[in-house]
């Protein structure tokens, strides 16, 4: 029997091949057995929560982890037998290549989980397009660190390879300077929200609701129909108000009424504007006050607020308070002043005659 375990086939004896595969044997065992006892705590867990991060975890690490360990398992128990050189350093970056090929896919699987888990509540077409951009850049940062791994395993100097792709890189930016310029500014939109699709805005002399934000351009539709398309870096160059934020909106004008209005009217007029706006649906009373003698009128000053963002609203809620005053001021004899001129005429004649 020691005879027969001592028999040499290709540099090891049959011993050694025994120990190998009882090596591989006993590890694929204790991995399945510990892959089950896991899997079964997860599933577990998702069954009692419902829980969707454990049903991936689950999956990522049946398709991705359990190779891995699986490769790790045969690299090392390799070591007991005696390979030619060239083979095994062969088996070694072919087992490699699959290790780190596994593994990328696994970090990759999960990145992107973790990544839509907290993108879930952005769901309009913006975030869905930076979402999709996100995930293409992580997954090209893994690969890339993935390939960058295997070559320095492999023997192959990077120190060349980086300072070529150094040197291309700047080649590359400078000749896409604008477009790149266009897609920060698309990640700058996407994080700092200074609107949403949907928003109305003004960008200085156009306006229009935002229909579309995209890596390059964003699109509005203008109040007259058409659409009008601006760089991301044009439109971030400028000064952008969002009118779809707007909690309140402050009015502010002036009334004019006749000089010959008596006094005791003129100390009505506040305290009637007054109750008219706090009268009105969503409108808060500021001030009224009689600010100035004018050419033709005596002026008062009014503000309020209008408490909606919506801007038909706004302007019903502004024609009932001018249609209240007018109507108020008819019932009390208060009249509103015209632009007029008085003039003097001197009988010339008659002053000769005297």
């Amino acid at each position: 029997m020691q005879e027969l375990l001592s028999r040499v086939y290709f540099n090891n004896t049959i011993s050694d091949y025994l120990i190998f595969l009882l090596i591989l044997i006993s590890g694929i065992i204790i991995i399945s057995i510990l892959r089950k006892v896991l899997l079964k705590h997860y599933f577990a867990k998702a069954e009692k929560t419902k829980a969707v991060v454990y049903n991936t975890m689950i999956k990522a690490v049946k398709k991705y982890l359990t190779p891995v360990l699986l490769l790790i398992l045969l690299h090392y128990s390799l070591g007991i037998l005696t390979l030619n050189s060239a083979l095994n350093k062969i088996l070694d970056i072919l087992i490699m290549a699959a290790v780190i090929f596994f593994g990328a896919l696994f970090l990759s699987t999960i990145s992107v989980f973790i990544l839509n888990k907290y993108w879930k509540k952005k769901n309009n077409e913006a975030s869905a397009e930076g979402l999709k951009w996100i995930e293409n850049i992580i997954k090209f940062i893994i690969w890339i660190a993935a390939l960058f791994l295997f070559l320095e395993n492999a023997g192959v100097k990077l120190t060349a390879v980086i300072a070529g792709l150094g040197i291309g890189g700047i080649a590359v930016a400078f000749a896409a300077q604008a477009v790149l310029e266009d897609v920060f500014g698309f990640f700058s939109i996407l994080f700092d929200k200074p609107f949403e699709i949907g928003d109305f805005i003004v960008s200085g002399d156009y306006m229009g609701n935002v229909e579309h934000i995209g890596i390059k351009t964003t699109r509005l539709r203008s109040i007259n129909g058409e659409q009008l398309i601006f760089s991301n870096k044009e439109l971030l160059s400028t000064c952008i108000q969002n009118y779809k934020r707007l909690q309140n909106r402050r009015v502010l004008f002036k009334i004019g009424i006749t000089y010959n209005t008596a006094a005791e009217k003129l100390r009505e007029i506040p305290a009637i504007i007054k109750n008219i706006i706090n009268s009105a649906n969503n409108a808060a009373f500021n001030r009224a006050h009689f600010s100035e003698f004018a050419d033709y009128s005596l002026n008062y000053e009014i503000a309020y607020y209008v408490l909606s963002a919506d801007y038909n609203e706004y302007m019903e809620i502004k024609q009932e308070i001018n249609f209240q005053i007018k109507e108020e001021f008819e019932k009390r004899g208060i009249d509103f002043a015209l632009p007029t001129q008085t003039l003097y005429m001197r009988n010339k004649l008659s002053r000769f005659n005297n």
